[in-house]
């Protein structure tokens, strides 16, 4: 039987570096995260969960891609749903913080953006735009928006927005994150 992939193929190049050194800080200082993840389609947790150890450190993690997925286990209303305008800070905020109460990990990160390869005229409908958010158990959010200039390439931005989100908490942690 031929092997359909390695160990080195998982996570993707991007994400292996940043992943092994939020997990390396989580484990280091006892802490814990949570996931909610929407464009991303479940890299983040996944990639945690890869690393050795991760039952220490990764409390659940949810991926909150449909709207209705956001009513039945993040705290959206139909009101929500109905303003909804896609993806902001506040929104992803928002999730992070239902997530976190609900799961009680010491962060959690959350991302929502235009994986593309089709998107919109409004920036955060642009191919390649993401709002992050990370909830701390202090009680802070936060936020940070980015572009990543890859265009319609889906994937890659699925890779790259998942780099964002844990980079975002790496900075939380080492306290060079800005409210």
């Amino acid at each position: 039987m031929a092997t359909l992939w390695t160990s080195s193929d998982f996570p993707p190049q991007g994400v292996r570096e940043i992943v092994g050194e939020v997990a390396h800080l989580l484990k280091e200082r006892g802490e814990s995260i949570a996931v909610a993840e929407t464009c991303a389609g479940g890299i983040i947790s996944s990639s945690i969960l890869s690393t050795p150890g991760a039952s220490a450190i990764y409390y659940g993690g949810l991926t909150l891609y449909t709207l209705p997925s956001r009513i039945a286990f993040a705290g959206w209303t139909e009101e929500t749903v109905k303003s909804y305008s896609g993806p902001t800070p506040e929104i992803v905020a928002g999730l992070a913080e239902n997530v976190r109460d609900k799961l009680h990990a010491s962060y959690t990160i959350c991302e929502s953006g235009t994986a593309g390869p089709t998107g919109g005229e409004a920036r955060n409908r642009t191919p390649g735009y993401v709002a992050l958010a990370c909830a701390t158990k202090e009680g802070k959010t936060y936020t940070r928006e980015v572009e990543t200039g890859l265009g319609p390439d889906r994937e890659a931005n699925m890779v790259r927005f998942s780099v964002e989100a844990l980079t975002l908490v790496r900075d939380v942690i080492k306290g060079d994150a800005k409210l």
